[in-house]
Formats: C-alpha cells, sequence, structure tokens
C-alpha cells in the first residue's frame, strides 16, 4: 500500500506517520507537505512545496497512491473565516482534486472533528461539514474521521500552545476520563491503526466517530 500524508508535522499526522511506518503492508508513505521532516526511514519520501495550492511542480508525485491521510488543519481561534475557509476547504479540496487527476480510486480519509455538521451555527462545523460534504462525492471511498479528544503517545508533542497546555496540566487526568468516558477520547495510535484498517477493508459506514475510531483501531 502507497500511503499519502498531509499534516505530517502535526500531531495527528506524527502518529499517523508512525503507525504507517510501522505497517508491514504499507510500501511507501508520500509525505506532502512545506517543511521537510525530520524522520529518516527507508518507507518516507518527503515531497516539499512552498504552496499547497499550487502542486504544479509535483509532477507525477501523487501517481499510484492506494489511500490518502489528510491530516492536516487549523484551529479557527483567531483567524477570520475567509482564511479559515480557504485553508479548511478550498486546500483540501484541492489537494484532494490534484491526487484524484492521477490516482483515480484511492481511498482518502479526512480528519474533522468531533461537532462537524453544515446545520450547525458554528463557523467551523459548517466549513469542515462542507468540505467532507464534497470530499464524500469526490471519492467512493472517503471516509471522515470525527474525533473528539486527542491523547498524544509515544513521545509526540501537539503544535498548538493551547493542547499542550491542556496535556500537560491536566495530563495527569486522562486515563480517569478514559475510564468514565471512553468513547469521548482516543490516541494517536488509534487514531493512526484505524485510518490503515479503513483503508485494509473499506467499511460502508463513511463518517467515523470516536467509537469507530477505536474499534477500527483494534481491528
Amino acid at each position: 500500500m502507497r500511503v499519502l500524508l498531509t499534516g505530517a508535522t502535526g500531531m495527528v499526522g506524527q502518529g499517523v506517520l508512525r503507525e504507517c511506518l510501522n505497517a508491514p503492508d504499507v510500501s511507501e508513505v508520500v509525505s506532502l507537505g512545506r517543511s521537510p521532516l525530520h524522520t529518516d526511514h527507508p518507507k518516507l519520501r518527503s515531497i516539499v512545496v512552498t504552496d499547497l495550492f499550487d502542486l504544479d511542480d509535483v509532477g507525477d508525485g501523487l501517481a499510484g497512491i492506494d489511500a490518502c491521510f489528510f491530516c492536516l488543519g487549523v484551529s479557527s481561534v483567531g483567524m477570520s473565516a475567509e482564511t479559515y475557509e480557504r485553508i479548511t476547504h478550498d486546500l483540501t479540496l484541492g489537494v484532494a482534486d490534484a491526487l484524484a487527476a492521477q490516482s483515480p480510486d484511492p481511498t482518502f480519509v479526512y480528519v474533522s472533528g468531533a461537532g462537524t455538521s453544515e446545520t450547525s451555527r458554528q463557523r467551523w462545523a459548517q466549513v469542515k461539514g462542507r468540505t467532507e460534504r464534497e470530499l464524500l462525492e469526490r471519492f467512493p471511498k472517503g471516509y471522515m474521521f470525527r474525533p473528539g479528544f486527542i491523547q498524544p503517545l509515544h513521545g509526540i508533542r501537539p503544535r498548538s500552545r493551547v493542547y499542550r497546555v491542556l496535556i500537560t496540566a491536566g495530563g495527569w487526568l486522562i486515563p480517569l476520563f478514559r475510564r468514565l468516558a471512553p468513547t469521548q477520547v482516543v490516541t494517536t495510535e488509534e487514531v493512526g491503526r484505524a485510518m490503515l484498517a479503513v483503508a485494509r477493508i473499506s467499511p460502508p459506514k463513511h463518517v467515523i466517530d470516536n467509537p469507530e475510531i477505536a474499534a477500527l483501531a483494534r481491528s
């Protein structure tokens, strides 16, 4: 399996990259991003571009991809509605269309978020909901992951300052939270393993919430 990964430097992307590199049936991971990765592995190939909105220089680098794990995302906090929509919707669909032009039938897994809905009163949820819908229209094997709280494992540090503070200050509460509300928490390891499971088995449900992520990770 050849995997295309975006957002490999983020918290979720780091976890997904780790699981992909450890998976025996993954032959290559192609990381697409604006900065090189500080990871050296024989299965890893990095495509560095200055502008993810312009992939003309990638050439045939997106050909032969079996699964795309789209982990690139930003918080809407402190960001204008226009900028958030441009990154969350326009950039995602641009990469998706570029991939579809070279790899006609990949599994496309998009990391969305709990509460995503086009009918929500919250702008971020509307934008992600529209992005989900348009991805599902493009990819018969499209899957929308809607995790809740994600616990980083294996030394992964969140890039978000708010998330880092939350993990540092309240990290000792996470095991208790997992016991009290097991359906609300998943780990970076579980997200990565669940994505690989989806690419392998193509389950019938295309919107994947926390409980399904955890279940797929065990499959």
